[in-house]
């Protein structure tokens, strides 16, 4: 045998997809028109699973009732207090053979507003900030905002709240110094160049006049405040009782002039969350129950009752198992997931922090990560032999195109998903997703071609 053949036969090397499948081009640009549309409506977790919830129940599912008998086809979801939800179609085998689970999360990096936020400061009024998740704080200055969340008022309505989105609202900004005045800014490090408490955000500068205009302390805010008032009845009070998020305005557009990159807020990990809802929908008649969950509060550790580090998923699982007399260990043990979060595309311009044979690039695929965590480790899953083995066959035989990545080069930084708290509940569990370049960034990029191929695998996987 010569060499070529021998290295043919022996070695492996990722194909960049539009080489090896041409034809994937036009498929992938279809698929992504309905993704960005479920970004452009998704801004928020809540908003999220709003719009999954319409897409289930157009698709004929129905919300879990313990008191019904399930069979294989049924179509059944739950929803979690509005902020994570959970879908399911019944196989035709027992549920303990396991479920085919697949758990993305919904939540995003983003500026969360303080319980007490608005305040006037030199004729300007502002909100104030705490910012949710992994962010680079300078990114997020003389960004485009809008105001997204809901706020309970003291009659116990409801209000959704939306500025920003629709063409003509008004929008948000907070402010970055000129470079003409920034010599000693310019000395501060890089994480610094825009502190936490700096992040405050422009809601209006006219103030409210009336009779009594000479007596009012604040009178910017107080017109911040009566526009808010009229729009949706709040008082500053009702602050208090809110959930308030600001996110960036931008929409979800293609980017490059072959198109071959979606740009949006909050890809990480909407875009798994999308595919593996589209593939949720789309299992007809599985052999093993699939279950998908969207989760919440990933980017703060999973924690809170909407987030996989605590029990709802187990409940879940659990109201699921006695409905149909399985023994719910025995359903545990002989489950598997997919912890379905992106990771960090290996980017030219940053090269020093990967290492290039393990990290995955963009247009070769979804990418599977055996193990997350930081340096030795620590705070993953890591996935068994025996899981990557499963995971990869099913990807071979239906054609998907798939990768291996680390988060970065060793000692240089790491991160977590939900696959460890999945794991805790004895089953087996490995990381698939999306590369993602700009990762957490205001705006993010993503291959057309790896979201569809991650579609593709979840489809095999529920199979």
């Amino acid at each position: 045998m010569n060499g070529k053949d021998l290295e043919k036969e022996l070695l492996w090397e990722t194909p960049h997809i539009a080489k090896a499948a041409p034809a994937q081009r036009e498929e992938a640009q279809s698929f992504c028109e309905g993704y960005k549309k479920f970004l452009n409506e998704g801004k928020t977790e809540r908003e999220c699973v709003k719009t999954a919830a319409a897409m289930l129940k157009a698709a004929g599912y129905q919300e879990f009732d313990r008191n019904r008998t399930y069979q294989a086809g049924d179509k059944i979801y739950w929803n979690n207090r509005g902020k994570a939800l959970a879908a399911a179609t019944i196989g035709s085998l027992s549920l303990e053979e396991g479920f085919r689970l697949n758990a993305a999360h919904i939540d995003s990096p983003r500026l969360d507003l303080k319980p007490n936020p608005l305040f006037e400061k030199n004729e300007i009024a502002y909100l104030k900030p705490h910012y949710y998740g992994g962010i680079r704080k300078y990114q997020w200055s003389t960004v485009p905002l809008a105001m997204h969340g809901v706020v309970v008022r003291q009659d116990g309505e409801v209000i959704e709240v939306s500025i920003g989105e629709k063409e003509g609202e008004p929008q948000f900004c907070i402010t970055d110094l000129l470079p003409h005045l920034a010599a000693e800014h310019n000395g501060r490090k890089l994480g610094d160049g825009i502190k936490g408490e700096e992040l405050n955000i422009i809601i209006g500068s006219i103030p409210f006049v009336g009779e009594d205009d000479e007596t009012l302390k604040t009178p910017v805010k107080l017109m911040a405040m009566k526009l808010l008032n009229e729009k949706y009845g709040m008082t500053e009070k009702d602050f208090t009782r809110a959930e308030l998020e600001m996110v960036p305005a931008y929409k979800a557009v293609d980017i490059g002039l072959d198109r071959s990159l979606v740009g949006a807020y909050g890809q990480d990990d909407r875009v798994c969350a999308y595919t593996a809802l589209r593939a949720e929908i789309e299992a007809k008649s599985p052999a093993h129950t699939t279950l998908t969950v969207l989760a919440d509060k990933e980017e703060v550790g999973s924690s809170g009752n909407t987030g996989l580090n605590s029990d709802f998923l187990l409940h879940i699982m659990a109201d699921l198992a006695e409905n149909m007399g399985a023994h719910f260990h025995t359903v545990l043990r002989h489950s598997i997931c997919l912890s379905s979060d992106v990771n960090a595309a290996y980017d030219p311009t940053f090269a020093s922090v990967y290492e290039e044979r393990n990290a995955c690039y963009i247009n070769r695929g979804c990418v599977l990560t055996k193990y997350t965590g930081a340096r030795g480790k620590s705070g993953t899953n890591d996935a068994s032999a025996e899981t990557m083995a499963q995971v990869i066959r099913i990807m071979d035989e239906n054609g998907v195109y798939w990768q291996t990545g680390e988060l970065g080069a060793v000692d240089v930084g790491g991160g977590g998903t939900i696959a460890q708290f999945v794991a805790s509940m004895d089953v087996d569990v490995v990381d698939l997703g999306v590369p993602i370049l700009s990762m957490h960034a205001p705006f993010e990029l993503a291959s057309k071609l790896d979201v569809y191929n991650t579609y593709r695998a979840f489809c095999a996987f529920y199979r």
